[in-house]
């Protein structure tokens, strides 16, 4: 591996504690831009403009349908770069950063996928496997659903970060930020139930069958397999969390708090669930709004 793109990675992982996800995707991305310029006889501080953008054209990636570009993955490689170059700048690795005039695709926003409350209820009560498996997946899914947690927040889990009993766990988001969420009575008794399997409360929540902490991949499966096994195909992790951000603003949740439940930095993030109940929000803004009070207030007119 190209000894900068070595070092680089090194920082993301220990000094800015980006995700594993993140980490392995920037890794990819500009191994594929190491090889690219290899093949040229060139190096990643020797990289402009014309040849990142060689580099993005002939290994553009496709949507799953295949044809057309996935603007999604080309922003990320966008990102990639543009984080790689300037932290070669800073380091005083190049001289100019190749990336300052590089565009960056637009992404087109999509809505989140969700299931409604009968389908989510159908596949977290419905696990795959059996025995004490089944008991594991069972709290995971009612983990992921009830708390709206990330799959990597979830497989993350020791048990000192839950109290069952408050029915709270604590968990470390995104940039290492800390947040403490609540869940329900069905979540706590699945984890009960999956406790009661284990010689003790101690370590990772969710195990393999071998006993070490479970991985993000197996617990993708684990909820794939359950949406599959109950008639509705294409679940993931991130469905579950949609979900219950999409049930808990239905049931009257304002969107600041949903923020709060899911960890995101940005209320704008959030902001995607607002079109899912759109009658809703609007009866709420005209309810508590002052302005929205007083257009409906023939006493306010001049």
């Amino acid at each position: 591996m190209d000894p900068d793109l070595a070092c680089w990675l090194d920082v993301l992982r220990v000094e800015r504690r980006v995700s594993p996800h993140t980490l392995r995707a920037y890794a990819g991305d500009l191994r594929g831009l190491d090889a690219f310029l290899e093949a040229q006889g060139l190096g990643l501080r020797d990289a402009d403009r014309h040849q990142l953008r060689a580099w993005m054209v002939r290994d553009r990636p496709r949507s799953r349908e295949g044809g057309e570009p996935a603007p999604a993955t080309l922003a990320r490689r966008t990102s990639a770069l543009r984080s790689f170059y300037r932290w070669m700048l800073e380091e005083g690795r190049v001289e100019r950063d190749p990336t300052a005039r590089l565009g960056r695709p637009k992404v087109p926003p999509r809505a989140p996928r969700f299931l409604d409350v009968d389908e989510a209820a159908t596949v977290v009560e419905n696990p795959t496997q059996s025995g004490r498996l089944a008991l594991r997946n069972q709290a995971l899914l009612e983990l992921l659903y009830g708390a709206g947690l990330r799959v990597g927040e979830a497989v993350g889990l020791d048990w000192g970060d839950l109290d069952l009993h408050q029915r709270l766990v604590r968990v470390r988001g995104k940039g290492d930020k800390e947040r403490v969420v609540p869940f329900g009575p069905p979540a706590a008794e699945a984890l009960d139930r999956w406790a009661a399997t284990l010689p003790e409360r101690r370590g990772a929540v969710f195990r393999n069958a071998r006993g070490g902490r479970l991985s993000s991949r197996s617990a993708w499966r684990i909820v794939r397999d359950a949406g599959a096994a109950n008639g509705v195909p294409g679940v993931h992790p991130h469905a579950l969390r949609h979900s219950c951000a999409t049930h808990l603003l239905g049931a009257g949740a304002d969107l600041r708090g949903i923020q709060e439940q899911l960890g995101h930095a940005s209320l704008g993030t959030t902001q995607r669930y607002a079109h899912v109940d759109a009658a809703h929000l609007l009866s709420v803004y005209r309810r508590a709004h002052p302005h929205a009070r007083a257009e409906r207030d023939p006493s306010s007119e001049d």
